[in-house]
């Protein structure tokens, strides 16, 4: 059983047999003997541990990992716990993402842009142990100030590296996460956002070199699909013609239960072009866009020459500002939950992310009247409300309620209401 004792100095050591008789001492410095007791009972534990062969119990192994790199080593030194790897950036974000092949391709490529601004910074060569939270927060301005990275391309990336070393420190390579504060959510860049105005949209569609072109842009514009994912997932059996409706699915919001799909209305604006297609379609198709399916295919680039083909200048981001700018126009007619359950998003991300003011809001704002608080000049009469104003002043309620005359108001003799009782 293991023992505690105080050296001269104040500190405390346990003292233990080990596995082959010897006796062995862990030292712990100037810590209180609570503290000593508690390691003596692990320690206890895991020399029970080895000597039976058996595994050690969670609790113990929830503290062991959780020792930071100078308390483990001393539990190495005497053999109750294997030596932590020595790992260094390059191998262990290799063997991170081949163990990653639960992930979509976009996620690895994702992956190994982080990977090459980490090493690009750090260096194949450094141990992850040297890596501090002042090297992640540098990391961090470097991809601003160097890179020239957008805001929400370095908070993603930053989330990613913290997502990594997460990885690194619950395998107890690392004892704290350099990049707790690197990253964070997507904000949204209000300055990027354009709404592509029904003008706009038509002079695109013209400028489409064919019809799977017009359906490319038309299902983003008018139908609110991500692209291209959710574009080449659509099949000719995915629409429903007597319901006036075609099913999406969503790689993106697979994972989480309930989202791997959603129903979208066949806008107006959408029925001819699907009419057309389905019409001009070959006999056995099952897709409904049979273009340009390599996911590699860079279908913003292209659709920038259309853009410039219909005389417009390409706005920020082609195909996220044709999506939220359908759920704009759809909010403004449909209840926002429904509108999101079409679009396939959740109302704080469409408010965040989606939802713009338009000059159509301020145009059709500047020609409308209050009408709860319009004020008939005329006749003097605040219309919308249940009060009128009669000549003297006090107001009255309209409707069935009648005028009476003021009551009188008569002062309270010093007997009071009630009959007096003296004498009684």
């Amino acid at each position: 059983m293991a023992s505690i004792s105080k050296t001269t100095s104040g500190s405390y050591r346990v003292q233990f047999f080990n596995t082959d008789g010897k006796r062995q001492s862990v030292f712990l410095g100037k810590i209180t003997k609570h503290a000593a007791q508690t390691v003596a009972v692990r320690i206890d534990a895991l020399v029970a541990a080895k000597m039976s062969g058996s595994p050690v119990d969670p609790e113990t192994a929830r503290w062991v990992a959780t020792r930071e790199t100078a308390m483990y080593e001393r539990l190495a030194e005497v053999g109750l716990v294997p030596k932590r790897e020595a790992a260094t950036l390059g191998l262990f974000l290799d063997a991170y993402s081949a163990l990653r092949a639960d992930v979509k391709a976009g996620t690895l490529l994702a992956y190994s842009n982080v990977r090459r601004n980490l090493v690009d910074y750090f260096g194949e060569s450094m141990p992850l142990r040297k890596i501090t939270a002042g090297d992640g927060d540098a990391w961090q301005l470097h991809l601003i100030n160097v890179e020239k990275l957008g805001e929400n391309t370095v908070r993603r990336r930053g989330s990613i590296a913290r997502q990594f070393f997460r990885h690194a420190q619950r395998k107890g390579l690392i004892d704290a996460n350099p990049f707790d504060e690197v990253g964070g959510s997507v904000r949204a860049n209000k300055a990027r956002q354009y709404f592509i105005t029904p003008a706009e949209a038509q002079a695109v569609l013209a400028a489409c070199p064919d019809l799977e072109w017009r359906l490319l842009f038309a299902l983003s514009r008018y139908g609110g699909l991500r692209c291209p994912s959710e574009h080449f997932g659509l099949t000719w059996a995915d629409v429903d013609w007597e319901r006036n409706r075609f099913l999406v699915r969503s790689p993106k919001t697979e994972h989480h239960v309930g989202c791997e799909s959603r129903w979208v209305p066949i806008f107006p604006e959408l029925k001819p072009l699907l009419a057309e297609a389905f019409e001009s379609a070959a006999e056995g198709t099952i897709f409904i866009i049979n273009r340009s399916r390599d996911t590699n295919t860079n279908l913003r680039t292209s659709l920038g020459r259309i853009i410039h083909r219909a005389g417009l200048k390409p706005w920020p981001k082609l195909w996220h500002n044709l999506r939220a700018t359908r759920q704009t126009e759809l909010a403004a007619t449909y209840p926002l939950h429904v509108v999101c359950a079409w679009l396939g998003n959740k109302a704080a991300v469409a408010a965040e992310h989606y939802l713009q003011v338009t000059d159509d809001d301020y145009e059709r704002a500047s020609r409308s009247v209050c009408t709860t608080c319009a004020v008939n000049h005329e006749n003097n009469e605040t219309t919308g409300n249940d009060t009128k104003q009669p000549e003297h002043g006090i107001p009255v309620l309209l409707g069935d309620s009648q005028s009476f005359p003021i009551v009188p108001f008569y002062k309270v003799g010093p007997v009071g209401l009630e009959p007096t009782t003296k004498g009684l």
